[in-house]
């Protein structure tokens, strides 16, 4: 039986950063569409180009997606204006993108409301709009925003501005639920009129998750006949949030009827790395992980002790919907440690570790895992300290450089301009290759100044860290009051801008921040093959 191709659409750049309390930057953007990208996406919309600062130099200095197609969010061109002659429509056509995505109403009262315009010049601006951007040899797509309110209250007008887009050579019209409050049974019905009108194959839904039903709302367009998929990793968005992509794809993937009729970009092998990308999108944001999410929570899988725990062991199928590894999480139970054993062989195997089940190092790093993460270490989304851990423990680790001491001093005073100005000094004493080596670095913060004063001189391994780059830190209070454990998460990247993310734990923010740096640096020395002392 041949599959249908189903197409996911990501909008966590755009619609996922007006989240209340987010604030994506340029950095953080790049990395999550680079995470995309790796996922398997089909479309990631980098946001709206001429809008804000962030978004302009985002487009500006885009990262290279190697499958995803990298989209440019704008509006229809201004009424009473040529497409040639509107300059924001010039600024979206000249993102550098080959995919645009535009929004445009389709609901009759807001084309009187909010545009001031009438019925005749909102269709004559998607109809030009559309054909400008097929016109530059690129592909289009309209949001038909508020379609199912705007088909609710005139469904021949809510059809025409779809029809529209459509017959001026719209790739995909995508009708939106922008409020969140339509119903399953209603965007059934309503997709099944409009496909009457325009093939499915042409055709994609948006949600909103006002009712909590998002996904179920695009599970019932899915059934209905779109092809297009729209949502957001974690349900990201304004208000209550759109539709999750991390519980639509492994839901299309895994569950029929879905999974024997569609195909996507995302295969069972790709699906395996979705916890860890829902986690490191969290970390990213400096958020805790939702415990209870569907299929990436760390409770998604958790059994209770006693009987049941001991059925799920031998019999897993019945009392779990999907094999936790197949979307990258694990069983977690209480009273059996065998779980815990074979995520870490799975994680050691990743990294290039063969070890046996039985082998009594698998039991000691499992051992030291539990310790570490009582105190408030967490490995999931710093797999580089994981992999430090480990061959530490099987003594793989050379001791490149040891730490004797450090100090780090922060001054608050006014610069020779008048200015009020926060610096921080670091003074680090190690020992290399037998030399006791101290040195000092300035920083606009703690961590920086440290991180000077570390790399200022490390010997000949000094060489092997000119590319490092601290590109991310997240600090995050673990318990409350004047005695707070605190976790550190540090973000790193090379020239050749491959990344890894190190973790530090410590009732000291400074001492936290040290060790998950100290970790990034001898992770780097290890990765490119420094060599060891003495050699």
């Amino acid at each position: 039986m041949t599959k249908e191709r189903l197409y996911l659409f990501d909008t966590t750049l755009r619609d996922g950063a007006q989240t209340s309390g987010v604030d994506f930057s340029v950095e953080n953007k790049r990395t999550i569409a680079m995470l995309l990208d790796q996922l398997g996406v089909d479309y990631v919309e980098g946001g709206y180009p001429g809008a804000n600062p962030t978004d302009t130099e985002f487009f500006s200095s885009a990262p290279k997606l190697a499958t995803a197609r990298l989209t440019a969010f704008g509006m229809t061109k201004r009424a009473g204006r040529s497409a040639s002659n509107d300059p924001g429509f010039a600024t979206i056509m000249n993102a550098g993108t080959d995919t645009i995505c535009l929004v445009a109403k389709s609901w009759d009262y807001h084309v009187d409301l909010a545009l001031g315009i009438s019925n005749e010049e909102n269709l004559r601006s998607i109809r030009e709009s559309v054909e400008a951007i097929v016109a530059g040899g690129k592909e289009a797509m309209i949001d038909c925003e508020h379609f199912f309110d705007g088909y609710k209250a005139n469904p021949e007008y809510a059809l025409q501005c779809a029809k529209t887009a459509h017959q001026a050579g719209a790739r995909w019209v995508v009708l939106c639920d922008t409020n969140g409050g339509t119903m399953p049974d209603e965007i059934m019905t309503i997709v099944g009129d409009v496909i009457k009108h325009i093939p499915g194959e042409y055709l994609g839904i948006h949600t909103h998750n006002d009712t909590e039903q998002a996904v179920a709302n695009t599970l019932a367009a899915v059934s209905a006949g779109v092809r297009q998929v729209q949502g957001t990793l974690n349900g990201l968005g304004e208000r209550c949030g759109n539709a999750n992509l991390v519980s639509l794809i492994p839901t299309l993937l895994l569950k029929q009827p879905f999974a024997d009729q569609f195909e996507m970009g995302i295969d069972r092998d790709k699906l395996n790395t979705l916890t860890h990308v829902s986690r490191q999108l969290d970390d990213l944001l400096n958020v805790q992980p939702d415990r209870h999410a569907a299929y990436v929570g760390e409770a998604a899988f958790a059994h209770k002790g006693g009987i049941h725990v001991s059925a799920v062991e031998k019999n897993p199928d019945t009392y779990e919907h999907v094999p936790p590894e197949s979307v990258g999480n694990r069983r977690r139970t209480l009273v059996s440690d065998q779980a815990g054993k074979s995520n870490i062989l799975a994680e050691l195997s990743r990294l290039g570790i063969e070890a046996d089940k039985n082998n009594p190092f698998v039991q000691q790093l499992l051992d030291k895992v539990k310790e570490h993460e009582a105190i408030g270490y967490a490995y999931e989304s710093a797999q580089a300290s994981f992999e430090m851990l480990a061959r530490r423990i099987l003594g793989t680790v050379p001791e490149y450089f040891d730490v004797q001491s450090f100090r780090v001093l922060v001054e608050r005073r006014h610069n020779a301009l008048g200015e009020l100005i926060t610096m921080s000094e670091s003074t680090v004493k190690v020992k290399v290759d037998g030399q006791v080596i101290m040195s000092v670095g300035e920083g606009n913060g703690p961590v920086n100044a440290l991180d000077q004063a570390l790399r200022k001189d490390l010997g000949r391994y000094s060489a092997f860290l000119d590319d490092l780059e601290l590109v991310d830190f997240k600090v995050r209070i673990l318990d409350g009051g004047t005695g707070a454990v605190t976790r550190v998460l540090i973000e790193s990247q090379d020239g050749a801008g491959k990344r890894w993310f190190t973790v530090g734990v410590s009732a000291n923010i400074v001492d936290a921040s040290f060790r998950a740096l100290t970790d990034s640096i001898f992770y780097k020395l290890l990765r490119d093959g420094a060599p060891s002392p003495g050699s």
